[in-house]
């Protein structure tokens, strides 16, 4: 399996590791998801979530938000995506891997 993330503006390849773990290609397509307009992927219709909207709204997108922890749930054995207090949307993600490995961070959309 794998998947293409961007990293300082230039696509990286990410693939299943050499033991067969698929969780960085989850972690990153998760990644990609929340950078996503609504409606943007060519592919899936219901990943993304309406950042540009939001901010113009002044309200946070967080029915998407949630819908997407859920759609990406099933692959960590851990996932909680939670709004960051910024002005901007921004989420905070704190996952477990299903290797027991903890990843978190912020992703601004």
């Amino acid at each position: 399996m794998r998947t293409y993330g961007r990293v300082n503006g230039v696509w990286e390849e990410v693939s299943t590791d050499a033991a067969g773990y698929d969780d960085y290609v989850w972690i990153t397509t998760l990644i990609q998801v929340l950078k996503l307009n609504l409606g943007e992927s060519p592919f899936f219709a219901n990943y993304g979530i309406p950042a540009k909207p939001a901010i113009v709204q002044q309200v946070f997108p967080d029915f998407y938000v949630t819908r997407t922890q859920q759609q990406f749930a099933s692959h960590f054995a851990s996932l909680i995506v939670s709004k960051v207090n910024d002005p901007t949307p921004t989420y905070n993600i704190n996952l477990t891997t299903n290797q027991g490995a903890k990843v978190q961070g912020n992703i601004a959309t």
